[in-house]
C-alpha cells in the first residue's frame, strides 16, 4: 500500500490502465494512481502485434508452465468477482462461504503475478516508449473523460425496438401459419422456406438475405416479406442502445470506449463497450432527415414516420452521444487519409499534386480523376453518376493489390449492380485490356478444372468478371509507382528475413530482422512488428499472428499489397495521433476517436469551431513533409455522421 501511494514508484499491471487504475481509485484503498506510473503489459503486447491475454502471451513467449495463468482462475473469478445468479439463495461467495476455493484463489493470484512478471521481462518495448508512451497516456485521459449519453433517447429507442420486434414476430407467425414464431428463429425459418417454397439458403446472415432479395426477382411476396422481416429483426446495432445503458456511469458519461493499439498490427484504436468503431452505415435518406429521425425516436413515433423503422433505429445509435449543457461537439475527419498516405509512401506524384489542387479549390474531384486517369479521358467528361462511382470503388478497392474479389466487396458496400455496370462500361474499356482480362479468366478456369466456373468468377457473369478485372488493370496502369512499391516491399521483406540485422529499405520504410522479429520502421519511427517471419521455397512470406476470424495464434501469409495496406493504415494512424496532443492543448477535449475522426467536447462559444479543429488535425508532421493533408468537420450537440 505504501508503494502504491508513493509517486516515485513505477508499477506494472496487465490491463492496468483501463481496469486496475479505476478499481484502485474507487476501492476502499482510495489510491489515485496516475497513468505516468503505470507500465501496462497488455498494451505493450498489443503495440507489438501480440495477443492481449495473459495466458496466450505466456504460451507464445515460452513462459514455463508453472508460471502460466492457471486455467482454474477464470472459474474462480466467476465465483468471487461476479454477481451470483438471481435464483441462488447465496448472494455473494466469500472466503467464509467457500474457504477451499478462496485458498485456490490466493494461489491463482500468485501465479497470475508471476506470469505477468515473466512476460514483462520478455516483452519488447520499441513501440511503448517516447511519443507512443505519451500517446497512450493521453488515450487513458480520453478514456477516463468519457462521453455523455442521452439516457432518455437510448430508453426510447429500446422501447420502440421492443415494440417493433413484437410486431414483426406477430407478422412472421401470421405469414407462416404459426410454423415460425419469430424471424429471429433461424433454423425454423430456413426449414419453412425450404419445405413450403423449395427455397434453400445456406444461412440467414444479413449478407445472404440481402443477396437473395437483390438476385431473385421472382421470389413469392410472402418469402420476400419474411426475408425483409428477418433483416429488420436481427439488426445487431439495436443492442448497442442496451449496452449504452448497461455501461454508463452514474454521472451519465460512458467511459473506456477505446483500446490503444487494439486493432492489431497497425496500432489503430479498437472500440470497446458498445464498439463505436463499428457503427452502422447511415443510409442517405436517414442522413437527410437525421434530426427528424431523432425526434421521432424520442416521441416513440419512428414507426409512423418511416417505412423501415428498425433500420432508422440502427442508424441513429450515434445520436445517443451528446454534449452536456453549455458544451458542444466539434468534430472533424481527415479527408481520404489512406489514399493520400498511400500516394505519399509510394511517391505517386501526379496523385499528390491532384490532392493539393483539390485542397486549394482548383482541382477536380479525386474519384473523377481516378476514372479519368484509368480510362484516358478528360476529367471534365467524367459524369457524376456511374463513372464517378466506378472511380470511387476503384480507389477504395484496388490500392492494396486487390482484384475482382475486392472490387465486388466495395461495390456491394455502395449498392452497385455489377451486371448493370458491366453493360454500361463494356464499350469504354480498351480492347487490349478486356482481352487480358479474358485471358486471365481462362487461366483461372485452367487452374481449377474441377471447380464450378461461376464460383471462380465470384458468381458474376463472364462479362461482369472481365469488366471488374479490367478495372483492376486500368487502375494499376494509372498508378505505376504504387504497383511497383508492392513488389519492392515484398522483395525488401524477403531480403531482411534472409539477412538478419541488415537494413532493407523500400522507399519511405525500412525492414530489418532482429532476433525472432521482422520489424518495419515507419516514417514516424514506430515499428510494424511481424513475429517469427519465414519465407518458404516458393518465396511466400509468413509470420505468426492472430487470425482475424478464428482469433487463434497461427501462421499468417502476406504479400506486397498486404504489406502496403499495413504500412499505409499504420502511418495514417500516426498522422492522426501526432496532432492529438496539440488538439488537447488548444482546449478541444477529445472524447472519442472513430477511424480518422476526432470527436471533441468544447465550451459552446465561437472561440471553438470545427474549422479550428480541422486546422489542428491538418498540421503535417515533420516526418512526412510533402503529404497533402486536409480535414473537414461540423459542430453539433448530438453526434451524427458528418
Amino acid at each position: 500500500r505504501a508503494a502504491l501511494a508513493d509517486p516515485r514508484v513505477m508499477t506494472v499491471w496487465h490491463n492496468g490502465g483501463n481496469f486496475d487504475r479505476v478499481l484502485l481509485r474507487l476501492s476502499q484503498l482510495g489510491i489515485n494512481l496516475s497513468v505516468e506510473r503505470i507500465f501496462d503489459t497488455m498494451v505493450c503486447a498489443l503495440a507489438h502485434s501480440l495477443p492481449g491475454s495473459l495466458d496466450k502471451l505466456g504460451h507464445i513467449l515460452g513462459i514455463p508452465s508453472d508460471q502460466q495463468k492457471l486455467k482454474e482462475g477464470k472459474a474462480l473469478i466467476h465465483l468471487f468477482c461476479k454477481p451470483r445468479p438471481k435464483n441462488q439463495k447465496l448472494r455473494r461467495a466469500t472466503r467464509e462461504t467457500h474457504p477451499a476455493e478462496w485458498a485456490q484463489f490466493i494461489e491463482y493470484a500468485k501465479y497470475d503475478i508471476a506470469s505477468m512478471r515473466a512476460i514483462y521481462k520478455r516483452l519488447p518495448t520499441w513501440n511503448y516508449r517516447g511519443t507512443e508512451r505519451a500517446l497512450w497516456e493521453l488515450d487513458q485521459r480520453i478514456n477516463s473523460r468519457g462521453i455523455a449519453v442521452d439516457l432518455a433517447f437510448a430508453r426510447a429507442a429500446i422501447e420502440s425496438a421492443d415494440r417493433l420486434q413484437q410486431t414483426l414476430a406477430e407478422r412472421t407467425s401470421e405469414l407462416t401459419d404459426g410454423a415460425v414464431a419469430s424471424a429471429t428463429q433461424r433454423d425454423a425459418l430456413l426449414v419453412f422456406l425450404e419445405n413450403r417454397y423449395g427455397i434453400t439458403l445456406p444461412d440467414l446472415k444479413s449478407s445472404t438475405v440481402e443477396a437473395a432479395l437483390e438476385r431473385y426477382t421472382d421470389l413469392p411476396d410472402i418469402v420476400r416479406e419474411l426475408l425483409v422481416i428477418r433483416g429488420a429483426s436481427t439488426k445487431t446495432s439495436i443492442r448497442k442502445y442496451k449496452r449504452l445503458l448497461e455501461a454508463v456511469s452514474s454521472d451519465g458519461r460512458l467511459r473506456g470506449l477505446l483500446q490503444f493499439c487494439g486493432a492489431g498490427r497497425t496500432g489503430r484504436w479498437a472500440g470497446r463497450v458498445f464498439q463505436p468503431q463499428n457503427l452502422t452505415r447511415v443510409p442517405k435518406y436517414v442522413a437527410k432527415m437525421y434530426d427528424s429521425a431523432v425526434a421521432a425516436i424520442l416521441e416513440g413515433s419512428v414507426d409512423l414516420v418511416f417505412d423501415n423503422p428498425m433500420e432508422v433505429l440502427a442508424s441513429c445509435v450515434r445520436g445517443a452521444l451528446v454534449a452536456p449543457p453549455g458544451k458542444k461537439f466539434c468534430i472533424a475527419d481527415l479527408s481520404n487519409i489512406e489514399g493520400r498516405k498511400l500516394a505519399w509512401l509510394a511517391r505517386e506524384e501526379w496523385k499528390l499534386e491532384a490532392f493539393r489542387d483539390f485542397d486549394a479549390g482548383i482541382g477536380e474531384d479525386l474519384y473523377k480523376i481516378a476514372y479519368s486517369k484509368a480510362f484516358g479521358i478528360p476529367v471534365e467528361e467524367v459524369d457524376n453518376d456511374t463513372q464517378r462511382q466506378i472511380g470511387k470503388v476503384m480507389e477504395l478497392a484496388l490500392g492494396y493489390q486487390g482484384g475482382v474479389g475486392a472490387f465486388i466487396t466495395f461495390a456491394a458496400a455502395y449498392s452497385i449492380d455489377l451486371e448493370d455496370l458491366a453493360t454500361k462500361a463494356w464499350d469504354t474499356i480498351p480492347h487490349k485490356i478486356k482481352q487480358q482480362a479474358r485471358d486471365f479468366m481462362e487461366w483461372m478456369y485452367g487452374q481449377h478444372p474441377k471447380k464450378d466456373r461461376a464460383d471462380i468468377r465470384y458468381g458474376l457473369s463472364e462479362k461482369a468478371f472481365i469488366v471488374c478485372d479490367s478495372f483492376k488493370r486500368l487502375w494499376r496502369e494509372a498508378h505505376p509507382n504504387v504497383t511497383s512499391w508492392w513488389k519492392e516491399l515484398e522483395e525488401a521483406a524477403r531480403f531482411a528475413i534472409a539477412n538478419p540485422g541488415v537494413r532493407s529499405p523500400a522507399r519511405s520504410v525500412v525492414f530489418q530482422k532482429d532476433g525472432t522479429w521482422l520489424r518495419c520502421r515507419l516514417p514516424s519511427g514506430r515499428y510494424l512488428c511481424y513475429p517469427h517471419p519465414e519465407v518458404d521455397d516458393a518465396g511466400q512470406i509468413s509470420y505468426m499472428g492472430v487470425n482475424q476470424y478464428s482469433r487463434k495464434w497461427c501462421r499468417l501469409k502476406t504479400y506486397g499489397g498486404k504489406l502496403a495496406e499495413n504500412i499505409t493504415q499504420a502511418s495514417s494512424r500516426d498522422v492522426l495521433g501526432y496532432n492529438m496532443p496539440a488538439i488537447e492543448e488548444a482546449g478541444y477535449e477529445i472524447c472519442l476517436t472513430v477511424h480518422d475522426e476526432d470527436i471533441t467536447e468544447t465550451p459552446d462559444t465561437d472561440e471553438y469551431s470545427s474549422d479550428g479543429l480541422a486546422a489542428l488535425m491538418s498540421v503535417v508532421p515533420p516526418w512526412c513533409q510533402g503529404l497533402p493533408l486536409a480535414a473537414a468537420g461540423y459542430e453539433t450537440n448530438r453526434y451524427r455522421k458528418g
